[in-house]
């Protein structure tokens, strides 16, 4: 263990007690060090003499540099080296070719396109358990190709089988009026909706201008029966890690109706529920207070809907300091506020971060102090970065769609891409086509 540092009494006597401690853990950490160059020694000299022997010699060269590391290493504690690994993923994780799902993807959607939404996309098809279908101008992907040096890696995917290059028409602008799909109908957008459409991919990824994916949707895919108007759904984190709070809408309609929003509200409980294994999802409305009473004209009129409504668990008004309580498995309201919420919250992670770094001690014993803490500054930002979520879902369509930030990068895709990829894997379309019956009647609130 590393010297404990020794509380001396007086103001002088503690600096000084302080300066001894930070003295002792420098020369603990580099005696460390040392039996850390022990180990690597003795089996790099071993693995060297393996090499150059014969097959006898070899393996027996091979069982002295494990018993080096076996016997070593447990001498190696590296607090250090540990908390500086940070939090990766598991990469390494063989994954079945038979399970993988096609997914299609608007390469023209976002303000990088198509390059950073490319490079997602290999890393994508590598890390989770799906194909990709990725859909774009051929002159742009072709200069993307040679500006960020992927080539030899799309085409080695491209053997593999898992991605597949679309050749679109000309892309609709982030800042194009959304009916422009109409016009361009061989834009990547329509095109990858179209894929879904016909059953050739199971879910639809973009990053392009948000109006035009979700005029898209709606022309291409067609709205859920029950549903007047499809609503964004952006997953929030929460207190607890393990938990997240899905809000609706975050911004499709900045205008909203009572009907809305009970709408959303069932739609959200089936999501909840199917993919984030919620068994029966606590639904809130975003209000000012708690009160059946409080609000605006809007949550006064859809609070009797919501609490009538018998299919899903209605758990009253949700104040703004209650979205993240995990009190919530999901919030409605109108995506004005849903927006503005959703903005608010992309800033916190760094904000945050900046405030901890700033508070941080200087000198030695900050940076011995920002050691120990970087483990968990990382789990921090993880946790409230935006670009770890990826993007969000409209629900209301008939389909699988995912929409992304317009800054997204490499990053962004590959977490948006692992939304699309659970909620066609949970089978969540088929609950939600049942909405106009009520068969949800029976199970929502199991």
């Amino acid at each position: 263990m590393p010297p404990k540092p020794s509380d001396a009494p007086g103001h002088g006597s503690n600096r000084r007690g302080q300066s001894r401690a930070i003295r002792r853990l420098v020369i603990w950490y580099r005696r460390n060090a040392a039996v850390t160059s022990l180990v690597g020694t003795a089996t790099a000299t071993a693995n060297a003499a393996g090499s150059m022997a014969g097959s006898v010699a070899g393996s027996a060269a091979g069982a002295a540099a494990g018993a080096a590391n076996t016997v070593l290493q447990p001498l190696v504690f590296d607090p250090l080296r540990r908390l500086q690994q940070g939090v990766g993923g598991s990469e390494g994780t063989p994954i079945n070719d038979a399970e993988r799902l096609w997914v299609a993807v608007d390469g023209m959607g976002g303000d990088y396109a198509p390059g950073p939404i490319l490079e997602g996309c290999l890393k994508a098809v590598r890390l989770l358990p799906l194909r990709v279908k990725f859909v774009a101008e051929t002159a742009a992907v072709q200069a993307a190709l040679t500006e960020m040096d992927l080539r030899e890696e799309l085409e080695s995917a491209q053997r593999a089988g898992l991605l597949e290059l679309v050749p679109s028409g000309v892309s609709v602008g982030m800042n194009e009026e959304a009916t422009v799909v109409r016009k361009k109908r061989d834009a990547s957008i329509n095109l990858a909706m179209d894929l879904v459409k016909t059953g050739e991919a199971t879910a639809v990824y973009s990053a392009g201008n948000s109006g035009a994916v979700m005029a898209s949707a709606i022309f291409r895919l067609g709205r859920l029966k029950g549903i007047d108007r499809p609503a964004i759904g952006a997953l929030f984190p929460t207190k607890d890690p393990e938990q997240q709070v899905l809000v609706l809408d975050v911004g499709a309609n900045m205008d909203a109706k009572p009907a809305y929003l009970h709408q959303w509200a069932l739609v959200g409980n089936i999501y909840s529920r199917d993919v984030l294994q919620v068994r029966s999802p606590r639904i809130g409305l975003l209000n000012i207070g708690e009160e059946e009473c409080k609000g605006n004209d809007l949550a006064l009129r859809t609070y009797p809907l919501m609490a009538a409504e018998k299919r899903f668990q209605f758990a009253g008004n949700c104040e703004g300091r209650d979205v993240l309580s995990g009190d919530f498995d999901v919030v409605v309201c109108d995506g004005f506020t849903g927006n503005v919420l959703l903005k608010f919250l992309e800033s916190v992670g760094s904000v945050l971060l900046d405030v901890l770094k700033a508070e941080l001690p200087r000198g030695r014993r900050g940076k011995v102090g920002s050691a120990f803490l970087m483990s968990n500054l990382r789990r921090i930002k993880k946790r409230l970065d935006h670009a770890e979520h990826g993007g969000a879902l409209l629900l209301g369509v008939n389909g699988v769609c995912v929409i992304g930030h317009g800054s997204s990068k490499a990053l962004s895709v590959v977490s948006a891409l692992r939304i699309a990829h659970s909620a066609a894997n949970h089978g969540v379309m088929e609950d939600l086509q049942q909405l106009s019956d009520g068969a949800e009647a029976s199970v929502a609130c199991g």
